[in-house]
């Protein structure tokens, strides 16, 4: 049920590229994303979980208006983005502030030759020019404290930090544009276990305190779990299930989110976990199979999932794309 909250909706969302096949092989079509629909809501998390190559980058850059949709409707914060012509260009460049990314490598989303103040400040130079030199230095020292670091930290530069104190940087960033949304692609990934804690904490805090809606990316469903409230689960492009994080980690319905489960470590030492080991890599997005994507790697799949893909259907509790769901 969508709600005055809701600041992104996505209906049959794709993303499509053209590539070349080499000098004389033409050209194909690859399906990056196809008809991805979700909505999401102020104050809360969604997570997209799935292999590499499964699409969620490719979500990211479209949800941050980095490249348009091929296909489909996205509606950000009340606004129609892909084919409205009425919008102005400050009323888009205002949406793109309204959406921000946080990138997964804090060594390489920073500029090694600024200082913090200047990367800080340079998105409000750039899209706010009216914005006072002062102010902007205030609003840089204020956010810096709001992430954890320390005034002094103001006139230092990126290899002067850790990784993660980077990572508090590039989350700083991305805040001074006074954002509504946060795209948080892979965002502890490149971190020490020992500091993904502090950082997951933190945006835990910053989501509370600036009542933030937050896209998170990851192929972590430990980490998912700390995090979300909704889980979608992509593979080679498509969602394959979606619901809440209870309904997903509690029951999932898909052999893949099974699969993805049971490689998750489990804090619980009296649980018995089976870890289902797929067969073979994932498909090529240039040469997908006929029917199911995942139906080569799959150990339910019968003659119907190798002709016709599913579509989602509910299961109940959430909804899946699988003609055999799991049920337990």
């Amino acid at each position: 049920m969508l709600n005055n909250n809701t600041l992104i909706e996505a209906t049959d969302l794709s993303r499509h590229y053209e590539v070349s096949n080499g000098l004389f092989g033409g050209k194909s079509t690859v399906k990056a994303l196809s008809s991805a629909s979700f909505h999401l809501q102020a104050g809360s998390t969604l997570a997209v979980v799935g292999e590499s190559g499964c699409g969620k980058s490719t979500l990211a850059r479209v949800v941050t208006m980095i490249e348009p949709p091929t296909a489909g409707q996205l509606i950000l914060d009340g606004h129609r983005i892909s084919g409205d012509i009425s919008l102005t260009d400050e009323q888009r460049a205002e949406l793109r502030a309204s959406v921000q990314i946080v990138f997964q490598d804090p060594f390489g989303s920073l500029n090694p030759r600024q200082s913090i103040g200047r990367i800080l400040e340079e998105p409000v130079l750039i899209n706010r020019p009216s914005v006072s030199p002062t102010q902007r230095e205030q609003q840089a020292r204020e956010m810096l404290a709001m992430v954890g670091l320390r005034p002094e930290h103001y006139d230092r530069y990126p290899h002067m930090f850790s990784g993660g104190q980077r990572q508090r940087i590039a989350v700083a960033r991305a805040l001074m544009l006074e954002p509504r949304i946060l795209v948080l692609d892979e965002p502890v990934s490149a971190l020490d276990l020992s500091i993904q804690s502090q950082i997951l904490n933190l945006l835990v805090e910053l989501q509370e305190r600036l009542n933030l809606a937050y896209l998170f990316i990851s192929h972590d469903l430990s980490v998912v779990r700390h995090m979300a409230d909704e889980v979608m689960v992509m593979y080679l492009g498509r969602v394959v299930e979606s619901g809440s994080a209870a309904a997903v980690f509690d029951s999932p319905k898909h052999p893949y989110t099974q699969a993805l489960l049971s490689a998750t470590p489990v804090a619980d030492p009296t649980r018995e976990q089976t870890r289902i080991r797929l067969q073979g890599e994932l498909p090529s997005p240039l040469n997908p199979p006929a029917g199911c994507a995942f139906n080569p790697r799959c150990w339910r799949a019968q003659d119907r999932c190798r002709v016709t893909a599913p579509e989602l259907s509910d299961e109940g509790t959430h909804i899946v794309a699988c003609y055999f769901p799991l049920h337990d």
